[in-house]
Formats: structure tokens, sequence, C-alpha cells
């Protein structure tokens, strides 16, 4: 669609650019652009009508303009009014806003003075009123959420100038207008602002991925005070741990949702379950859960103080009853219930739901009732209420399986539900006669479970009066709100909904729209027994130890979260010393110094001088501040982060923040040090010694080429001009070796992307080395003291490759994706024979190249669905990287034959139809790539039975119950792919090898007719078949080969129909028809387009996978495993 935006509205001079042609009825903005503005009106209703909001605030405005003829402008602004706290005026056109009519609209007065990102809602209507005759006045409605782009809203072709100008119209009077605002505004919550716990007095639910349709049913249960009483006095212990108890995890959650200020985790619950993360976004039915869920608890309550409360609440029971009419003879059967199915298609409301349940049907003709002694008997079947339970919880079955279309669907329609139920009208009619008629079987509605969307996926939420008020609150996940009874009832009737018309003068047929919002559970409970379900619950009836717990819950949360307010007062120092250098290296790291993650932290005052921070760390560590010395870490050029310099003493001097700020660079809130301490020879400390520019602080490694172990040794100040010739014997010392020992020195420079460990000429200087502070020196005896061949990894660089490249590696078997077989230990370096030969090794298996790897997709956690080609990849790395995330699971296969035999190979999927039985086989043919079609059904034939030895066959592509083509004999199978299409195998009839010049070969599918979307649609199934028809054939012959072939009953065959099928559409054809004359095509290629159609229903036997086979989602069933 074009859009014209036109000018601002100060160019009054130029003509808008609003298109005269192309006048749009709807209510429009005044700037913007035009042509959209119902798209826009329809995102706004959306966008408001789930937000909390408000009761509105409605106002109407009247406004008198005289000597309207005579008005000399271009618009004109009505008096400002106030609606809602909010200032608004009427803006008019009265020459037209460059159209032929009235141009009216709603305009916020105060737009150009508003804060930034302001917004208001408004529902409103703008009439010119009729002075004649009242009910003849022009009024049109809409809504709009008004914003600083669209501060006005409203209608440019309101009405006719020729009718508002015409005297006799009854308009115009004494030359005056009357123009008429109803404005109605309704406050929109600003989310990031909004407190549930402070606007209604309670908390919602978070949700986890898709467990709102979990949330709206606790919500219902949790406001059932009864019930959750007797949660809080089921017997949990405080060795319980929530994850694995049901019991501790709801009473958990249901204390929070009472006494929390914020919404509350369900995390604790569903692990208790036993879900994962995945069942938590899967989507499940809220029905079944309540069922299952129930269940859990009445098998946790036996034995225990609260045994048999599940079916005080919610047990009621009903009588299945069949009566025989002729003879005294009666069979009935005492069922429970939890819920009631009540049906919503062709019901209008509860009460005609209950009607047909309680329907009587009659057992006659080929379904009497047999009647033990007295044989087969006409009856009646139906069922009656024995007894209802105090809490009545009726399902509504919005959800229906479709035989016609194999798929579920959705019932929408409207469905009235009452704010009182009463079970015993007109007499009782749904009870038995044995039920107690003292007890009072009337209702009050307490909550509405609501379905918002599709079949496939949607969104629920919760109206729920918690005391059986007038007021109703909506629990949706997060947020709660307040809302009225009719947002509670009414709107979630469903059914269609009108948009108001937007010129009433006019015969316009109204837009109507299917609600896919619509109540999906409802919750009763019996006046009678309302002072005992909704009763006091309070911290009595909450175990001790779970109080305890909780509210020690409550209060490391509430420090974690003054914690977190108050970060930006404190600095962390995190302080690492030699001892943290001597745990972490050869254990947790091998490169670099120290993981900083695993240091002494320190929360400090930003304001707080570092000279006392000090004193902070000489009463944790012992060591007086005389004797201590930081310095500061610095990430060198090669990504490696090593001590720098000491802070000078005018550094420590300053806080803690300006430190911060000044050694920090990165605006990291961390302050990272390495503390130097010195200690005599009887491990006392020492001062530290003075650092002139000419010493350099080292750090030591040593490493055993047979233990293959590294480890820190310790430090040394060395001087730039001097070599490391003159520290061997040190070295040796802090080694334990023998002073004479000869020793290899080794610098580390980096680790990434690749390790770069240098020999060090020990009789250069460091200087010349350009060795530094904070520099690492790896060392170890000399290589002539072992052999090389004893150790794999013989010296320092060696080693450091070995580590920074080793990878454990997961190995699946690609039948069991989910389960680990085995571990291997290898290095991203590993080229692809390596890696094959290892997997070999570990399964036995003598050829290497049998071995087929799968890599594993980190985001879906299953295997890619193409192998490793054999070589296809030069190292391991490449196997393990799954775009920017590296994996550490490969999936195998053990081949019949080598891999890169099999790549040569092309496997297809076969469906071979045998001619003698009503039988398919599948076979997987496996030949060379450069092989034909034709080689493939030579192949087949050393499989299959067929009629008779010199029997042909053919290959045909079928997909979605057509044939698509028949393959030639010499075509190479390299390009056929079965992913997609079945191929299908079978035996060319005699009939179609000798074709007459006249004869047709034609396509013959079966179908049904569906209606969707207001037409008519036509669904293939079954298998597809060619026919050969003779020239003159009618289709009283045809039908009687076709009932042959498919040897259907003469019975079922009657209600067969037949049709020439061309692009989708259906004509019907009659026995006398010649069906010859409608195909005049020969070729069948391209012929699935014009068929033959059997028009019947799908009898044959549903798979189990077939009602989900094309659905994109799909609902597991409920499991709750603990």
């Amino acid at each position: 669609m074009t859009m014209v935006t036109p000018p601002p509205l100060d160019q009054e001079d130029e003509e808008m650019l609003v298109p005269h042609s192309d006048l749009v009825e709807g209510p429009q903005p005044l700037e913007g652009p035009q042509p959209m503005e119902i798209v826009a009106q329809t995102e706004s209703a959306s966008t408001v009508d789930n937000q909390p909001v408000e009761e509105p605030q409605t106002y109407r405005f009247t406004w008198k303009i005289e000597s309207f003829s005579r008005l000399n402008t271009k618009k004109l602004y009505s008096e400002v009014f106030v609606v809602g706290g909010y200032k608004w005026r009427v803006l008019i056109f009265p020459k037209g806003n460059n159209v032929d009519y009235l141009s009216m609209y709603l305009d916020v007065a105060d737009a150009a003075t508003l804060p930034y990102g302001w917004s208001r809602y408004a529902q409103f209507s703008l009439a010119v009123v009729n002075q004649f005759h009242a009910k003849l006045t022009i009024r049109k409605d809409t809504q709009h959420q008004f914003n600083a782009r669209e501060n006005d809203w409203g209608f440019t072709s309101f009405m006719p100038l020729s009718e508002l100008y015409d005297p006799s119209r009854g308009f115009l009077v004494n030359d005056t207008c009357v123009v008429e605002a109803d404005v109605a505004v309704r406050r929109i919550t600003d989310y990031w602002t909004y407190d549930s716990k402070k606007e209604t007095g309670y908390v919602g639910l978070k949700n986890q991925g898709a467990t709102c349709y979990m949330n709206s049913l606790l919500q219902t249960l949790y406001h059932i005070p009864y019930f959750r009483k007797a949660v809080y006095h089921m017997p949990t212990t405080e060795n319980d741990n929530p994850s694995g108890s049901i019991p501790l995890a709801l009473q958990s959650l249901f204390y929070k949702l009472q006494y929390n200020d914020t919404s509350v985790s369900t995390k604790e619950l569903t692990r208790s379950f036993g879900w994962d993360t995945y069942d938590s976004f899967m989507q499940h039915d809220v029905q079944e859960l309540n069922r299952v869920l129930c269940e859990k608890l009445e098998d946790k309550m036996k034995g225990t103080v609260v045994e048999g409360t599940i079916q005080q609440l919610f047990e009621g029971h009903h009588m299945n009853y069949i009566e025989c009419i002729h003879v005294d003879f009666k069979s009935t059967r005492k069922e429970s219930f939890y819920d009631l199915q009540l049906d919503v298609k062709g019901c209008r409301d509860v009460y005609a739901s209950f009607d047909k349940y309680v329907e009587v049907e009659r057992l006659e003709g080929d379904n009497k009732y047999h009647a033990e002694e007295h044989g087969l008997q006409e009856a009646k079947k139906g069922v009656l209420f024995i007894d209802f339970p105090p809490v009545l919880q009726l399902q509504l079955k919005r959800f229906e399986y479709d035989f016609m279309r194999d798929t579920m669907l959705k019932i929408n329609d409207r469905y009235e539900f009452p704010l009182q139920l009463d079970l015993d009208r007109e007499n009782g009619k749904y009870l038995s006669p044995e039920a107690d008629r003292s007890v009072r079987n009337l209702y009050t509605l307490h909550s509405v479970l609501v379905h918002s969307g599709g079949v496939h996926g949607g969104h629920y939420y919760a109206f729920i009066r918690p005391t059986l008020s007038d007021q109703w609150f909506k629990f949706e996940d997060e947020r709660v709100t307040k809302e009225d009874l009719k947002r509670a009832l009414e709107e979630q009737y469903g059914g269609e909904e009108e948009l108001p018309q937007t010129n009433p003068g006019f015969n316009n047929t109204p837009f109507k729209f299917t609600k896919y919002s619509n109540a999906y559970m409802l919750v009763y409970i019996r006046e009678s027994d309302k002072e005992k379900i909704i009763c006091n619950v309070d911290e009595k009836d909450i175990a001790e130890h779970l109080r305890i717990r909780l509210k020690k819950e409550q209060e490391e949360k509430e420090l974690k979260r003054k914690y977190k307010a108050q970060a930006h007062l404190y600095t962390i120092i995190k302080v690492a010393r030699d001892e943290d250098l001597c745990e972490q290296i050869g254990k947790d790291i091998f490169f670099d110094l120290v993981d900083y993650e695993r240091v002494r932290s320190f929360r400090i005052q930003k304001q707080m001088p570092f000279n006392l921070f000090k004193e902070e760390v000489a009463k944790e560590y012992g060591i007086p501040v005389q004797f201590q010395r930081f310095w500061i870490w610095a990430k060198r050029q090669n990504h490696t982060y090593r001590p720098n310099r000491p802070l000078t003493p005018q550094e420590e001097t300053q806080s803690v923040g300006q430190l911060r700020e000044f050694s920090n660079k990165t605006n990291n809130a961390e302050l990272k040090l390495f503390l130097e301490v010195e200690l005599s020879l009887d491990r006392s400390p020492t001062p530290p010694p003075d650092k002139t520019k000419e010493d350099i602080l080292l750090f030591f490694k040593l490493y055993d080429p047979q233990k293959e172990e590294l480890k820190y040794v310790g430090r040394l100040f060395v001087k730039s001009s001097g070599k490391p010739i003159e520290i061997l014997t040190k070295l040796n010392e802090m080694a334990g070796f023998s002073p004479e020992e000869e020793i290899e020195l080794y610098e580390e420079i980096k680790f990434e992307p690749c390790v770069m460990c240098e020999l060090l000429n020990k009789r250069a200087s460091f200087k010349f080395s350009q060795i530094e502070d904070g520099d690492i020196i790896c060392f170890q005896k000399s290589s002539g003291h072992e052999s090389e061949g004893q150790c794999r990894y013989p010296d320092v660089p060696s080693f450091l490759e070995y580590v920074h490249n080793r990878q454990m590696v997961h190995f699946r078997s690609l039948e069991r994706p989910k389960e680990d077989d085995f571990c291997l230990e290898l290095s991203k370096l590993h080229t692809y024979d390596d890696v094959v030969e290892r997997v070999a090794h570990r399964l036995g298996v003598d050829d290497p190249s049998k071995i087929r790897l799968t890599p594993h997709n980190c985001y879906s956690q299953q295997p890619k669905p193409h192998a490793i080609k054999y070589r296809g990849v030069e190292r391991l790395l490449d196997m393990l990287v799954h775009y920017n995330q590296t994996s550490d699971i490969l999936y195998y296969e053990v081949l019949d034959i080598p891999l890169p035999e099999l790549q040569c190979l092309k496997t297809l999927k076969i469906a071979f139809h045998y001619a003698t039985k009503d039988e398919v086989a599948i076979h997987n043919i496996r030949l060379p790539r450069q092989s034909t079609v034709g080689d493939v059904l030579n192949e087949l034939k050393t499989k299959v039975e067929l009629s008779h030895p010199d029997a042909e066959l053919r290959l045909l592509e079928v997909f979605y119950h057509k044939i698509y083509k028949i393959f030639p004999l010499g075509e190479k199978i390299e390009n056929i792919n079965d992913q997609y299409w079945t191929l299908r195998a079978e035996e060319i009839p005699e009939e179609e090898k000798n074709l007459g010049p006249l004869d047709r070969l034609i396509h013959v599918y079966h179908f049904m007719k569906e209606t969707g979307q207001n037409q008519m649609q036509v669904q293939n199934f079954g298998e597809p078949f060619f026919l050969v028809i003779r020239e003159g054939e009618t289709l009283a012959e045809v039908k009687l080969r076709i009932q042959k072939k498919l040897q259907v009953s003469d019975e079922e065959f009657l209600k067969w129909k037949f049709a020439f099928m061309s692009m989708g559409r259906p004509e019907y054809l009659q026995d006398s028809d010649i069906v010859s004359h409608r195909f005049l095509k020969r070729d069948v290629y391209g012929a699935w387009e014009q068929y033959l159609g059997l028009e019947h229903s799908d009898t044959a036997p549903k798979r189990a996978y077939a009602v989900n086979q094309n659905r994109l989602t799909f609902e597991k069933p409920v499991k709750i495993y603990n």
C-alpha cells in the first residue's frame, strides 16, 4: 500500500496530500499515513485490551458553533475539557480536510508540553447533532492510544458537506452546528513501575517460558483457602529439600504468595515434579495438569492429618443407569468425579451443557440392550448426579478432535456462564432418586480460567475473586490487576465481536471477528460451604520449620537486594597471594598465575582510604600493614594478565574508589591486586625490599616431564641487567634440586589463540630478552636426564601445548542420542584419522574407516542432520564447533562397510506395493551413486515376491497422496531425494503395457471436502494410483473396475462420489458420462492437476503418529515424576 504523509498542520496554504479518490470511512489521525488507520486502530485496541486498567472515567462535551457557514478558517478548535485528569479538545475542519466531507478529530490539548514517552488511551464518539430529530444524529465511535506521534484521532470523512450545509437536513439550524464528544478514558498502567501487591494486595507467579497454564491453575488453587490450609498441614521436615518434595515445594510457593511483596518463582515446584527446563518450555493442558497434580497430592496426603482433603473438596458422584422400557430391569453404576467435562459446541450456556449431560439416550433397533435373562430390550440410558462437591470444577470442552480433518480444533463459540449456578433447578432435574435433597446445590462463581489463542498454543490467565466479594482480580503471570464483573464474565464468553459501525447512516454490514480469548475452566463454590472453604489462613497454619526456612530465605533475598541496591557505593577488591598461586597452578589453571574467581574478595566502601583497607587485610591474614606491598595487575596486548607495578605511597593515600577508577580503564567494579609478602627463614613476614627501576619481579613454575606436572615454586627479584645463569642455583634450591643440576628455562609468553613458550637464553641479559615485571619463567631438568621417548611431553612447550588443546569428548551412539557411552581425552589438534582410530580402538572395531561420526547441535541438543564425511574435516576442533559455540559431544555409528565405500553409494528408501496382496514393504536399496533407476528396480526384484517372473517394475514419486512423477529407467539416482517424499515401487499392470491409440492413462486420487475460511477445500488421502480409460467408456464401467481393484464392498461403494478434478475444483460425474472426454491430455507428467477423484470418508485406521504428523507443535502428556 502506498503511504502518503501530509505536511504539518501549520502549512495551511499547501494542499494536503490525501488521495481524494480513496476516501476512508473509518477513523483517521489528522497527521500521518491515513490509508493505514484501520490497521492502527485495531492495533491500539488489542494493545490496550490486555493491560491493567482502572474504571474508565467518562464525560460528554457539547460544543455549539454559531455562524457556522460564515467561518473563514481552515480548522477550528473547541475549548479545552478535562476527562480522566487529561486535557482534550475537539478539532474540526468546517470545509473539510481536503475532502468534500466535514473532518472531525479528538485532540490532546496539551500534547506539546507533555513529557517524553507519554501515552493515553480513550474510547470516544464524535457526533453532529440533528436538531430536528435526535435519532438522526450522526455519531461515530472509535478508540485510540494517543501519543506524541498520534496526538489526534478521528474521521477525515465524517459526513458529506452537502448534507451538513443543507438547512432541510437539521444539522445546521439558525446557522448553528452542535457537536458532541463522548470520551471514556482508561488509565494505562506502566508495567515497569506497577506494583501488584500495592495495587491489589496479591502477587503473581513468574513464567518459566510456557508455564502460564500452570500459573493460572496454581493461583486458582491457592485462592481456595481450605485447600491452602490443607497443603500447609501436610507433614514436611526441615531436612526435606523443596526440589525433591512436592508438599514442601507447594507449601513454600503458597507461603511466598501469601507473604511476598513481589512475584514468585515456580522453579522449585517444577523441579519437585521432576521436570527439566524442556518441560517448562512445553505448554501442557491445564485440565490434565489439574488432575495429575490433585492425584499426586491425594497420594501424598494419605496417612496424614489432611488425608481425604482432595475428595472432601472436589469429589462428587454420579450414577450411570440403563433402564428397560418394557420389562422391570435396571442396571446402575456409581462413579466419582473431581471435575466435569462440559460440551461447549451446540450449547449456549452451562445449563444447556448440564441438560445435555443428563440427556436420555434410547437404546433400540440394532442398538438394543442385552438385559441378562430378558435378552435384547429397548431401554433408556443416562446419567444423574448423586451429589455435587463443595468446590465444583467445570472443564469446558473448548478443544475437540475432528476426525474428518484428522486434527484438533478449538471451539470459540459463545458460551455463557452465570455468576450463580443453581443445580437444583426445575425440581432437581439433574439429581438421581437417592440424592440428598436437603443439600442446597446453589453455587457462586469463584474463578474463570481463560485460554487466549488457538489449538497449537496460546496464553492462559485467570479471573478470581478470592473472598467471593464483588471485586474481581486478573492473575496474569507476574501481574495482578483489579477487574470489573464484565471483563471477568461477559468478555470471556467467546463468540464473535462486532466492531462499531463507522457510519450508521449507511446500510454497511458490520465487521465481525472471532474472539479467541474465552473461558476454559470454571470453579464454583457451594453457598452452604462458603464459610468453611473461604476460611482464615494465617502463620499458625504453617509449620515452624517452614516459617523459619522461608523467613531465612526472605532475609537472604532482602540482603541480596540491598547488596545490589548499594553496589554503586562499594568496590570489590580481589587480593591474590602466593598461597593462591600454589593452590591453583597445576590443578585449576596452567597458564598465567591465578583465577581471580577463586581468590578472597573484600567489599569495601569507595570512600575508604586504601591505607584503612590495608588494616582490614592485616586482620584477615595476620600480616602487619608495614609488611604489605600491593601490585596492580594489567592486561597485556597478548591478552595475558600479569602484576604490572607496585602501588606508590601516594596512591595508597587515595580512596579505594579513586584507585579502582585509576587502575582499571574498563569500568569493571573490581580492583584486582597481588599482595607481595616477604618471609624470613622462620616464615615470619619482613618488610618488602626496596624496588628500583632496575629490579624486575619474576614468577617461576617448575615442570616435571615424568609426572607431567606443573607447579608454582615462587618468585624472585632480579636485575634487568642480570642474566638467568646467575639465578640457576637459587632456582635449583626452590625446586629442591642439587645446586649443580642442569636446568632449561622457558618464558611463558601467551596461550591464546595458540601457545607461545620459548626457550630462554641463559647467557643473555633479562633486558635483552625483553623480560619485565610480572613475567613467568617455567623451568625443568635438562632433557639429557631422560630419554625423550620415555615421556609423552618431554619439555614445557609440548606440555603446555597438550594442556591447551586437550579435550574430553563424550561419545554417544547415534541410536541412543541422549546417553553418553564413553569419554575419551583427545587433542583439539587431532586429525580426523586420529579421532576415528581412538574411537575404533575403544569400541574394539578393527577397521577405523567403518566409524562414522556426527556432530552435535548445541542449540537443539540433538545430532546434526548430516554426518561428517570421510576425512571431511581436518581436526577434532572442526568437528566440535557449532557456530560460535564449542561442544564436547560426538555421535558414532559402526558401519557394515567402510565409510569411503559407503559415500560412493546412494541409499534409497523404497516402499514396495505388492500386486497380489494388500501389503507394503520398506526396502533400503544401496547402490553406487552413478546407478540408474533401472538398477534400483533390478536390485529390488531380488528382494521382493513378484506376481510372475517377467513382471516389470516402475518407481514413482508420491507426495501428500498424489503421484508427481514416474522416474525414467535411465535417470541417475544421485539426485533423487527420499527425505521429503515417498519413493513407491510397484508392478506395471498388463493393461498399461498395451495402450491403444485412443486409450488414456489417468491419475486417480481419494479425497474429502473440507470447509474452512468460508471456502471449500479438497483434502486428499490414501494411496493414489493410475488407471487406463478406454475410448467411449462410461463412468459406470470405470466404477466396476475401480471397485474390483480396490476390493470395496457394495454397501460402502454406494456412498462414493466420482468427480473430474481440475486445479482442486470438483466436477461431479454421472454414470452415463464418457470419462475419456474429460481427459484430453495423454501426458501423465504434470497430470496431478487433473485427476479422477473418489470422494468418500477415510475409513483406514489412523496410525499413532498420524495426528501430529503435520503439526508444527504438539502437546506431550503431563507427567509428574516424583
